[in-house]
C-alpha cells in the first residue's frame, strides 16, 4: 500500500513582505494514487489555493501535478500527475465504507510534518459524523477515529485490516494542531461516487430541494402535536419553487425555536421514493444519488394524511449542508 501513498507539496503565493512583493509558501499533505495514467485522490483543502502543485513517490520521484477537479463540499480532489513510460504506478486498492463499524481496527497512512508514508493504528470511533473543518466547510457523513492524523496526513488513506481504502483522511479535531484521538475521514464511497464527475467535469453538481427543513426533536414533536416522531418538518418552502409548484407546503405559524426562527403546520418529508427519513442525515443520504434537474419522489405526513408528488431538484450548495449541522 505504500507505494499507493503520494506526498504533496504545494505552493500558494499568498504572503506580502513590507515591500508588496508576493511570496510563496509551501504546504503539504497525502494522496492515494487511482490509476496507472496518474490520477490522484486528495483534500480538497490540501490543493485548491495552491498556485502549484508537486508529487513525490515511493521512490523520491517528484512530479508536477495539474489539478482536475474539485469537491469542496466533500473535501475532495483529484490531481494528475505525468510520468515517465518506465515509471510504473501502483493504484490504490478502494474498499467500502458501508459496512464499516464502531470499534474496528483502522490504519492511517500519511506524511505528518514531513515524515513520508508514516502509519499510525487506531479503531472506529463514530460513524456519519458532521463535521466542520478549520475553513469553515461542512463535511457530512466523516468517519471518526482515534488513530493519530496530523498536520500533513490530510489526503492519505485510512485502511481496513485487509488493506484497502475505507476512508480519506480529512481533519483533525484539536485546539493544538496536532492528534488528541479525535480524528475524521471521508468515507470511501462518497470520493467513489464523485471521482467520475471530478475527472470528466471537474466538479461535482448534486440536487436539493428548494426548502428549509428541521429536524424533529421530542420537544418539537409535543409542542406542535405533530403526528409522527420521525421524518423532517418543512419549514419554508422557495415561493414558486420547485418544491412550492409539486404542492409541498411548508409552515404558516412562526416559532421561535433554539436560536433559529422556524415555521410549523408544514409537511413531514418521511420517505425519499422508498428510502426512510427519520432525520436530516437521512434526507441528505436520500438525495446524494440525484444531481440537479433530476426529479424525485417525495412521501410526506400532512396532518396525518399521506401524500406523494414528484419534485425537481435544485443545485446543492454549501450553504444547504451547513444548515443540515445548525
Amino acid at each position: 500500500m505504500n507505494k499507493s501513498v503520494v506526498h504533496i507539496t504545494t505552493t500558494v503565493e499568498t504572503q506580502v513582505n513590507a515591500f508588496m512583493d508576493v511570496l510563496p509558501a509551501q504546504g503539504t499533505g497525502s494522496g492515494i494514487i487511482l490509476s496507472t495514467d496518474g490520477y490522484i485522490l486528495t483534500n480538497a483543502h490540501v490543493v485548491e489555493k495552491a498556485a502549484s502543485l508537486k508529487v513525490g513517490l515511493y521512490n523520491n520521484q517528484s512530479y508536477p501535478a495539474k489539478l482536475i477537479g474539485v469537491d469542496s463540499e466533500d473535501d475532495l480532489a483529484v490531481i494528475k500527475i505525468q510520468v515517465e513510460k518506465e515509471v510504473t504506478l501502483h493504484p490504490a486498492t478502494l474498499g467500502t465504507s458501508e459496512e464499516l463499524k464502531i470499534g474496528q481496527k483502522v490504519i492511517a497512512i500519511g506524511n505528518p510534518f514531513g515524515y513520508d508514508r508514516t502509519m499510525t493504528v487506531g479503531v472506529v470511533s463514530g460513524l456519519n459524523r458532521p463535521v466542520r473543518s478549520n475553513e469553515g466547510k461542512i463535511v457530512m457523513n466523516a468517519i471518526q477515529t482515534d488513530a493519530a492524523i496530523n498536520p500533513g496526513n490530510s489526503g492519505g488513506p485510512l485502511l481496513n485490516g485487509r488493506g484497502e481504502v475505507i476512508g480519506i483522511n480529512s481533519s483533525i479535531y484539536s485546539t493544538t494542531g496536532s492528534s488528541q484521538g479525535v480524528n475524521f475521514a471521508i468515507p470511501i464511497d462518497t470520493a467513489i461516487a464523485v471521482i467520475p464527475d471530478l475527472i470528466k467535469l471537474g466538479k461535482v453538481s448534486r440536487g436539493w430541494l428548494d426548502l428549509a427543513a428541521v429536524q424533529l426533536s421530542p420537544q418539537l414533536v409535543s409542542y406542535a402535536k405533530l403526528p409522527v416522531n420521525k421524518g423532517v418538518l418543512v419549514s419554508q418552502v422557495v415561493s414558486s419553487g420547485f418544491a412550492d409548484k409539486a404542492g409541498i407546503r411548508g409552515g404558516t405559524q412562526m416559532v421561535q425555536y433554539g436560536s433559529s426562527v422556524i415555521y410549523l403546520g408544514g409537511d413531514i418529508i418521511t420517505k425519499v421514493h422508498d428510502t426512510v427519513v427519520e432525520d436530516l442525515n437521512d434526507l441528505y443520504l436520500a438525495l446524494l444519488p440525484f444531481k440537479s434537474g433530476q426529479k424525485v419522489n417525495i412521501t410526506v405526513n400532512r396532518k396525518g394524511e399521506i401524500k406523494r408528488m414528484e419534485v425537481q431538484l435544485i443545485e446543492r450548495t454549501a450553504q444547504h449542508v451547513s444548515a443540515l449541522v445548525r
